[in-house]
């Protein structure tokens, strides 16, 4: 089967309709408070689904059945950690950054380290998400490429431009207005495949994880502790500390969070998303489980080989008849758009508000025409890195070792400007060097699992910035600025 002109159609009316929301918001962005969050208005429920969208890539989509059929479901210990996280988000981050009144997260680093400081974590956030965005860039396309025939060039322009477009015109209230959108389609798409394959396999649900208890997958809760492994254990103490990044430092989250009026709303937000992960993780790794399962129960069917993020798109197109396989992988797209819109949105806010407006004085007009000419060009160099992502390897595996290298430095100078009142600028640069160098280490002599990557460099950053920050001179951080001074204080409502 080839992807047929139904399927095309199905496919072309879902890009047309992204754009047109760009298109008809676009007049309404008139200052950078509009443009950047929405005015500050947006309601919690779609600001949830948004911010649910733009974490959930394609890469999951696609990544989590593909590791799930290739090797087992211990990432279901992902979904465990949000519920844990969540709390941490509301009581410890978002207090900070909404009595602050900040555009960006990154404008706490700057009154409680400096302006080094937020120039430093912007450019690591830089680095981290134009990686990243490379990688939801190129699942997409890979699949349209695997299931139509498209070269993988012509794949990766359809897709990168595309989103580049609509989220230049519309700003912020266009990612989020997509992004429900997005989220419908995206969390229908899965429910109806799970649905598809527990049907097409003998003895349903039952037999799919009889035959993947058999297959030892169902590796979601073990516990024990291997370095050179992907255990339960070792994806809940990763993700404990990634999930902290997303949701809490993340400028691509908390820009969304940022926006919704009240406190209550967005304790709700984190809350549905947190609820959302539990079941959506579950429900791709089901997949991936049952894919697993069809493949057994059919010999020979899916071809040998295959790569394990390609096998959900080779099943889509040649499972499932016209129309339906074009909704379903017009799902993956919905979720690698919902994601690389809310980037370059993220992208184009911190290098106006953390790297421009920081040095010079920008009135609000030309601040607005940057972002949109900066929306362009990162949406041309992201779709640019999306063929630099085709030599890589894994999709998982690709995010864990951008993540680990950038992102966890990161967070850890976040944790140590909230809960430790000595920590200093100079610790932390020291301590995030010395990660970086060894995770790359680690990465080149294959000393631990990427799963790992993380928590180490976050270590390592934490460990040693916190100690090179006692050096010297005593030190204590400005007034309010730490978990201890707001103890025993309560915040805005």
């Amino acid at each position: 089967m080839s992807f047929s002109p139904l399927n095309f159609t199905v496919l072309s009316l879902y890009l047309l309709a992204m754009l047109a929301i760009g298109v008809r918001l676009a007049r309404r962005q008139r200052t950078t408070e509009d443009y950047f969050l929405g005015g500050r208005r947006l309601p919690w429920l779609a600001v949830a689904m948004s911010m649910y969208a733009s974490v959930t890539s394609a890469m999951t989509f696609l990544g989590l059945p593909g590791m799930a059929y290739k090797a087992n479901t211990a990432l279901i210990a992902v979904s465990v950690m949000s519920p844990v996280v969540a709390p941490i988000l509301i009581f410890l981050f978002y207090p900070f950054y909404r009595r602050l009144g900040v555009t960006t997260s990154y404008e706490y680093v700057a009154r409680r380290f400096g302006p080094a400081a937020r120039t430093a974590v912007s450019v690591l956030f830089l680095l981290a998400r134009l990686g990243w965005l490379g990688m939801v860039v190129y699942a997409p396309a890979m699949a349209l490429s695997v299931v139509s025939g498209m070269p993988l060039w012509a794949a990766i322009l359809l897709m990168g431009l595309l989103a580049t477009a609509y989220t230049m015109l519309g700003g912020l209230s266009a990612v989020v207005w997509t992004d429900v959108a997005q989220f419908v389609i995206m969390i229908g798409g899965a429910i109806a495949l799970a649905a598809l394959i527990a049907r097409d396999v003998p003895g349903g649900a039952a037999a799919i994880l009889q035959t993947a208890r058999e297959a030892g997958k169902l590796r979601g809760f073990d516990l024990t502790w291997d370095v050179g492994q992907m255990t339960g254990l070792a994806v809940m103490v990763s993700y404990f500390f990634v999930l902290m990044q997303d949701y809490g430092v993340d400028q691509v989250t908390v820009q969304r969070l940022l926006a919704v009026r009240t406190n209550r709303g967005l304790a709700r937000a984190i809350l549905f998303n947190a609820a959302t992960d539990v079941a959506i993780v579950a429900l791709l790794l089901f997949i991936g489980i049952g894919l697993f399962a069809w493949a057994g129960a059919h010999p020979g069917a899916i071809p040998e080989g295959l790569a394990g993020d390609r096998v959900l798109p080779w099943f889509i197109v040649h499972r499932f008849p016209d129309g339906i396989s074009g909704l379903l992988i017009t799902a993956i797209f919905a979720a690698a758009m919902s994601s690389m819109d809310s980037g370059l949105n993220s992208l184009s806010t911190v290098i106006v508000h953390d790297l421009v407006r920081a040095r010079r004085a920008l009135d609000d007009t030309a601040a607005l025409r940057g972002a949109r000419g900066l929306t362009l060009a990162l949406g041309v160099f992201a779709t640019g890195m999306a063929f630099l992502v085709t030599r890589i390897g894994g999709i998982v595996k690709s995010f864990l070792t951008i993540m680990g290298l950038f992102s966890a430095p990161v967070l850890a100078l976040f944790l140590l400007g909230m809960l430790d009142r000595r920590a200093r600028f100079v610790g932390w640069f020291v301590g995030a060097a010395s990660a970086i160098a060894l995770t790359l280490a680690a990465q080149r002599f294959e000393a631990m699992d990427e799963i790992f990557f993380f928590p180490f460099s976050f270590a390592v950053t934490y460990v040693i910035g916190a100690l090179v920050s006692r050096l010297g001179r005593p030190y204590a951080a400005p007034a309010g600025l730490t978990l201890w001074d707001r103890v025993g204080r309560a915040d805005e409502p």
